[in-house]
């Protein structure tokens, strides 16, 4: 074991070394106000002009004309349960932003994995003068496309969701999809691929390991791509888009945000990338008037160490002895992102950990109270809005003390409505068991 003593405060170290539910406070945190990051605004502009092509190969995006979004939901049921089984009052209004019913996906790395693969296609298409940017994208449905993609492979090394949404839409395009998938991915998310004619390479090392598997793969071929979860701007441009279309679901909702009415936001952690792209776009939609908070596995808070630390993508959660074993197989990596550490290092505003345990309670929470089905990993954000420590972290802000009550809790729900209804009757039967 690595000694971190010099770069970590102790208590902290102790804590997370003995799995204990934890919460680090970000003191590089500056206050910005809103800006306009051109790089956001040409992914959305992107995924506009494959939304014919979208709505033509994946019905399920008729009803917002092949635009991938998912809603946002009132939970004033699990608000009060909540409140009941952790004892906390939250103060202001819940509400979940469901990219658990994010098309194609149902996660929410539909956004950044189809974004990626989807700026390949485009730029691949282009450069051989198969279409201009101008013409409808539909036509990249027919036979010709699918041929001349069929010429290029994807590889990608994913715990899961990435690793689903990368091999949908790269089969559905024509593209050979390889996903390496770590030990933590779940058996059915390999079954789906396969389904869909996905070569899935199953590893019995861990999330880094299915990575560099491959990243190794692409490296002596031209034609092959290789999405980079730990490093991909493109990917982090994808999530970002997210925050453009929340500003304007939330006017329609009748939601403010501004200095009277702060928005805060719970984002599951991974290796980082998809709450990161979140915070950056938000960041620059809301500005200081939003602030947002990862969670993580008790044993794996890779980004808690990663930022706490200053080393980012140098540490890993086997440095301080922890396992990096959760059933929350989305969550379940022990290096952090060098590009989203990055990125949020200064507008995130803290990290806390969760454990399984908790994970399964929420879940069987929000079941009977909302009839919500989640996966595990998806419900990290929901433990934010009871944790008292947060609570008061938001009260010692300026932009924050004294408004919670007029407050917006958005917890972002990262996956869940691909589960087999077997798996998740399993998940909410534990769920319930440990209540």
């Amino acid at each position: 074991m690595v000694d971190f003593t010099n770069h970590l405060d102790g208590d902290l170290l102790s804590d997370l070394q003995v799995k204990k539910e934890t919460f680090w406070a970000n003191d590089r945190l500056k206050l910005s106000g809103s800006s306009e990051s051109k790089e956001m605004i040409e992914a959305g502009q992107l995924l506009s002009r494959f939304a014919p092509y979208l709505k033509e190969v994946f019905p399920e995006t008729g009803q917002t004309s092949g635009i991938i979004e998912s809603p946002v939901k009132n939970l004033p049921n699990m608000q009060m349960s909540l409140q009941d089984y952790y004892q906390i009052n939250i103060p202001g209004k819940l509400m979940l932003k469901c990219d658990n019913q994010l098309p194609i996906a149902g996660s929410i790395k539909a956004r950044g994995g189809i974004y990626e693969v989807l700026k390949i296609a485009e730029t691949l298409a282009l450069k051989h003068n198969f279409i201009r940017k101008t013409d409808d994208y539909s036509v990249m449905a027919d036979r010709k496309f699918i041929d001349f993609f069929s010429q290029f492979s994807i590889a990608v090394g994913s715990t899961g969701n990435l690793g689903l949404s990368i091999g949908m839409m790269g089969a559905a395009l024509g593209f050979k999809v390889t996903v390496h998938m770590s030990r933590e991915a779940k058996q059915w998310k390999k079954d789906l691929l396969r389904e869909k004619g996905v070569q899935v390479v199953e590893h019995e090392n861990d999330f880094s390991h299915a990575v560099e598997e491959g990243r190794n793969q692409c490296t002596l071929d031209p034609n092959c791509f290789f999405i980079d979860d730990e490093n991909s701007r493109d990917l982090f441009m994808g999530y970002a888009v997210a925050a453009l279309r929340l500003h304007k679901q939330l006017e329609r909702e009748g939601i403010n945000v501004d200095q009277e009415h702060p928005l805060i936001v719970y984002l599951p952690c991974g290796v980082g990338g998809g709450p990161g792209g979140v915070t950056y776009g938000l960041k620059h939609v809301f500005g200081e008037h939003v602030h947002c908070y990862f969670a993580e596995p008790v044993d794996s808070p890779c980004m808690l160490l990663g930022l706490s630390t200053g080393k980012h993508e140098a540490i890993s959660v086997r440095d301080i002895g922890l396992s990096n074993q959760t059933e929350a197989d989305g969550l379940a990596v022990g290096r952090p992102s060098a590009l989203a550490g990055k990125m949020v290092n200064e507008i995130l505003n803290g990290v806390y950990t969760v454990s399984d345990e908790n994970l399964f309670k929420m879940l069987a929470l929000l079941h009977a109270s909302e009839n919500i089905s989640l996966e595990p990993s998806a419900l990290a954000g929901m433990f934010g809005p009871t944790l008292q420590v947060i609570q008061r972290h938001l009260e010692s802000m300026p932009r924050t003390i004294g408004r919670l009550n007029q407050a917006t809790h958005l917890v972002w729900a990262t996956g869940g409505s691909l589960v087999p209804p077997s798996i998740m009757s399993d998940y909410i039967t534990k769920g319930k068991s440990l209540l």
